[in-house]
């Protein structure tokens, strides 16, 4: 019903049947198709015939909606809703920053563009949140910055005096605009946010405009958020154009902000060409296994750094605790060398001790023997007195 309905909206979705019937009659299609697995396959099936919407965060699709060189008008108006100002492009830069192959891989769409007041933006899709997503962004964001300094340098010299006329008052504003499908933690951690704007401030209260101004937006949270209400803004019908694949919410979309369905037409007469949309869509799914696997590496990364600070956390603790041991230890130490040299100062007193009762228990000895001396003595004088007093009473 869903694919009927899309159709009535969209003539030129060919149904399942005709899209298999000119796979399985190109021997390179037929190849291509069965290299896939059964999900990749019906989901490639589902878009293509309308059963589902159309993922328009593909590289190939979103660059081909979006694509400024094309038709201005309508990252024009994404721009409009999401700066809250009348925005219009002036020129498509190329991405020739100075960033690393393996950083610009990380990348699914990267559109750069410089508006009518001079100022930067940079529009950035992202399928998966990467670690270290400030890192990242305030890199990019300065490099940005530099490729302006330096086109506007270059515009400032005058080609035949050769006088240079630069201002750093001709530097405008750089925006950084990452759209997240599947958001890193740290948005995570604001459930009740799906958008995300700063500004450096200061906590002075100095007012000053360092250039940069950064824009998260997590389209995951705001499907979450959006679930059975009413859009009612522009810029929430932009984030439903490039977040929703529900058919029912196509058409809602499309009945309520009719700007949008030439831009599905746009998609659904690519789907047309069969053999071109199964290389794009061949290609986004190398991209996201390389993505993937990327972000697998960067998730490792990320316990490792958590295993190696908690290894040195127990570290810093076992530590402090074999010194708190060893200063135990050390005081037991001097403990029981104060007890030893008591130990030994008792024992001198007890030997000391020792030859006191030796000396006095000689000594009771001599007395004992002169007591017995002086008794027999005692007893020999009374005998010789008695023997005295009988002879002198004869």
């Amino acid at each position: 019903m869903a694919t009927n309905l899309l159709k009535s909206y969209f003539p030129m979705i060919q149904s399942r049947e005709e899209i298999l019937q000119r796979i399985y009659t190109n021997p390179r299609m037929q190849q291509l198709f069965e290299s896939w697995t059964v999900l990749q396959q019906k989901e490639f099936l589902d878009f293509c015939s309308g059963a589902r919407g159309i993922k328009v965060l593909y590289d190939s699709f979103f660059k081909e909606v979006m694509n400024p060189e094309y038709d201005p008008t309508r990252l024009e108006s994404f721009l409009t809703a999401l700066l809250n100002r009348k925005v219009r492009i002036k020129e498509v830069l190329p991405n020739d920053s100075t960033r690393l192959s393996d950083e610009s891989s990380l990348l699914i769409t990267d559109i750069i563009v410089e508006l009518e007041d001079g100022s930067l933006a940079n529009i950035e899709v992202q399928k998966i949140g990467y670690a270290f997503p400030g890192a990242r962004c305030a890199c990019y964001s300065s490099d940005m910055l530099l490729r302006q300094y330096k086109r506007v340098r270059q515009r400032s010299i005058d080609p035949v005096t050769g006088r240079d006329t630069f201002s750093y008052r001709n530097i405008s504003k750089v925006y950084l605009i990452v759209l997240y499908e599947k958001s890193p933690d740290e948005l995570k951690k604001c459930p009740d946010h799906w958008i995300h704007r700063s500004k450096v401030s200061f906590d002075s209260g100095l007012s000053m405009d360092l250039l940069h101004d950064y824009i998260f937006i997590s389209l995951d949270i705001f499907r979450s958020k959006m679930h059975n209400k009413k859009v009612t803004t522009l810029l929430e019908a932009w984030m439903i154009f490039l977040s929703i694949d529900d058919p029912d919410e196509i058409i809602r979309l499309i009945t309520s902000f009719p700007q949008f369905k030439p831009m599905y037409e746009t998609l659904y007469q690519m789907c047309r060409n069969v053999e071109n949309i199964m290389g794009f869509f061949s290609e986004e799914l190398r991209e996201m296994d390389r993505n993937t696997v990327r972000y697998m590496i960067d998730e490792l990364q990320k316990e490792v750094d958590v295993q190696n600070a908690t290894i040195a956390e127990n570290t810093a603790v076992i530590a402090e605790m074999n010194a708190a041991i060893a200063e135990k230890e050390s005081l037991i130490a001097e403990k029981d060398s104060a007890l030893a040299e008591k130990d030994s100062a008792l024992a001198e007193k007890d030997s000391a001790l020792a030859e006191k009762d030796s000396a006095l228990a000689e000594k009771d000895s001599a007395l004992a023997e002169k007591d017995s001396l002086l008794s027999k003595s005692a007893a020999t004088i009374a005998a010789l007195q008695a023997e005295l007093s009988r002879l002198k009473n004869l």
